[in-house]
């Protein structure tokens, strides 16, 4: 991985300052162009040749076409031989020159053939034209800024804040924010800085902007045999990890307790010779460690049954408090979830071996593992039954989801957009408490109808699948993964998310997927069973987090005191209500009620807020 710069006008002193900016993220080595209007920079970690030859800008023969890629092009030695039988020539090893000679033979269409994660650009001297693009699923990020004069782009938003550009909060993306604790693209908190959604490219020519989307998933007829279906997952799977192994320099693999990275694991260890490098995260907490570190243990059992060289890290509350002002710094766009500290932590301890990760992101999306997959199917049988039967029975049922939203009262009707937020949203009754009436409006259901028809898919749990592989899952999950690794200059890869074994997964019938209240996932345990040691096939799922809530009771209690107190950041006095936060952090601090969501969102917006507005 890397990060990619520029802008459309000559300023090298500027590009250089964007460079060094996100120098994190590429260690190894930097490159420049200068040209009469564009200035374009790349920090390089080095994957694939490692030599000065694979330097970024690579330029075409004629040196009229140049490329800076941020990823990793999987399938780039099949379309390199395809190339030089075309007469196109190459003068490095690197999977990037092949995305430029690609673009040579098919402009834009080329990213039809490319399996992989990236952000690109790719500039053309003679067109004075700017060809921007990311992966389909949006592993990796790139923002961009345009004022109807300059034109600014980025792997981070740190590159484009070195500019001198006015830094305002994006209103809309701050109530998105609270809602639903992530800002959806194309939004930034950051007023006029956007993020280029998954599967879209950017054209920036004669000063205008043209925004195409070039990939998506169609309702399309299912797979009815479920012994195809799993050997179909199983080979592409296979196929996925196989590729994605290669590399010039070490690659180890994330290892939590659950089925997806074990998987991997007991897949890679057939193509990786020797011991397999593991990294797993657990907690170190004087009670309950039993509960938290559940996936911890697990992991260390699944390390042993396939003889890894297993590395393990503690996180405390200490810890946590030493690291979340850097890992908000890194973040950039605040995502209130606890998991970032551990997951900064382990990345910082597995960069010492390594530089490459395999994770398990994408599973759970795309396979069904989430709960509210299964109280969707809950809420399909309740529409189903007769009005006089749904007012004998609610009671029961709807104690499913007491915690989940409090909109009992609209079961009877929810579908779309509105099923999927009450899952996602915070409780509007908290909002209420916190946040000027201002930015109590409801404008994230408007915003995500616009977005994704609801009509799209006949099953409404594959449209949520739809929605969380669109929004969540680039926006909150991945996001974390890039970031979180990148801090360290370390590339994670996620071969459950090859964009391959996605489109399949959406061929398969949820009714394969998800079994019962407790049996989800189903096709797709049964698809790598044979990859997985004894001890992983029975277990039950559990979600994967930190003991956050007793931090802030513990070593986080003084600094989110003041972190949450309206002398802090003076300037955040217009979105807040700070007696009631303080009335909300009271009752969590001293065991009256469970208000995590809200304050952790809190706090990371307030520290967020000190670092990059003030």
């Amino acid at each position: 991985m890397c990060s990619i710069n520029g802008f459309n006008f000559k300023n090298e002193d500027l590009i250089k300052k964007m460079v060094k900016a996100t120098k994190h993220r590429g260690p190894d080595d930097e490159g420049f162009y200068f040209g009469e209007s564009i200035s374009l920079g790349h920090a390089r970690l080095s994957i694939i040749d490692l030599s000065e030859k694979a330097r970024q800008p690579i330029w075409n023969e004629d040196k009229s076409i140049c490329v800076l890629c941020n990823g990793e092009i999987y399938n780039f030695q099949e379309l390199r031989r395809k190339l030089q039988e075309k007469g196109h020539q190459f003068y490095s090893g690197s999977d990037t020159e092949v995305i430029l000679h690609l673009y040579e033979e098919k402009r834009e269409k080329c990213l039809q053939d490319l399996n992989g994660i990236f952000g690109l650009a790719i500039y053309d001297k003679n067109k004075k034209e700017l060809f921007l693009a990311r992966d389909r699923i949006g592993v990796k990020l790139l923002y961009y800024y345009f004022d109807g004069k300059k034109f600014i782009f980025s792997s981070e938003i740190k590159g484009i804040l070195v500019h001198p550009i006015k830094r305002e909060i994006d209103k809309e993306a701050l109530i998105h924010y609270f809602r639903i604790f992530f800002v959806p693209s194309p939004f930034t908190l950051f007023k006029g800085i956007k993020k280029l959604p998954p599967a879209h490219y950017l054209i920036f020519k004669n000063g205008k902007i043209v925004l195409q989307k070039y990939w998506d998933l169609q309702d399309l007829p299912e797979i009815k045999s479920k012994k195809e279906t799993m050997e179909e997952i199983k080979s592409l799977l296979r196929d996925s990890i196989k590729r994605q192994l290669v590399s010039d320099r070490p690659v180890g693999i994330f290892l939590s307790g659950g089925i997806d990275s074990s998987s991997v694991l007991g897949i890679a260890s057939e193509y990786i010779p020797g011991k397999v490098k593991t990294y797993s995260v657990g907690f170190d907490i004087k009670i309950e460690t039993e509960k938290f570190n559940q996936d911890f243990y697990l992991a260390r059992q699944t390390s042993q049954y396939y003889r890894t060289d297993h590395h393990e890290i503690l996180v405390s509350d200490i810890n946590a408090r030493d690291n979340i002002e850097k890992v908000i710094w890194h973040m950039e766009e605040p995502i209130p979830n606890p998991t970032q500290v551990p997951t900064f932590l382990l990345a910082k301890m597995a960069k010492k071996d390594v530089a490459v990760v395999l994770g398990g992101d994408g599973g759970d999306e795309i396979f069904g593992g989430y709960p509210r997959y299964y109280y969707s199917k809950l809420v399909d049988y309740y529409q189903l039954l007769p009005l006089f039967l749904r007012k004998i029975i609610p009671s029961h049922f709807l104690q499913l989801f007491s915690k989940r939203k409090n909109l009992k009262e609209k079961l009877n009707t929810l579908k779309g957009v509105a099923r999927y937020l009450l899952f996602m949203e915070q409780k509007a009754e908290i909002l209420s408490q916190v946040l000027n009436k201002e930015f109590e409006e409801d404008l994230t259901k408007d915003f995500f109808k616009r977005q994704y028809p609801e009509n799209k898919f006949k099953d409404p749990r594959k449209y949520l699948m739809y929605l969380d592989l669109l929004t969540w899952l680039p926006d909150e999950s991945l996001i974390r993964s890039d970031k979180m690794t990148m801090a360290s200059g370390l590339e994670e890869r996620v071969p459950i998310l090859d964009h391959r074994l996605v489109e399949f997964a959406f061929k398969i019938p949820t009714k394969y997927k998800i079994r019962g209240r407790k049996s989800w996932k189903w096709i797709f345990k049964e698809a790598v069973k044979d990859y997985l040691p004894p001890h992983l096939l029975k277990k039950e799922k559990r979600g994967w987090f930190p003991p956050a809530a007793k931090w802030l009771r513990m070593g986080l209690k003084d600094f989110v005191y003041e972190i949450l107190s309206s002398n802090y950041c003076p300037a955040t006095r217009e979105y807040f209500y700070f007696p009631q936060i303080k009335q909300i952090l009271d009752a969590h601090i001293s065991g009256k009620k469970y208000n995590l969501d809200i304050i952790w969102s809190l706090l990371t917006f307030q520290i967020w807020h000190h670092q990059f507005i003030e």
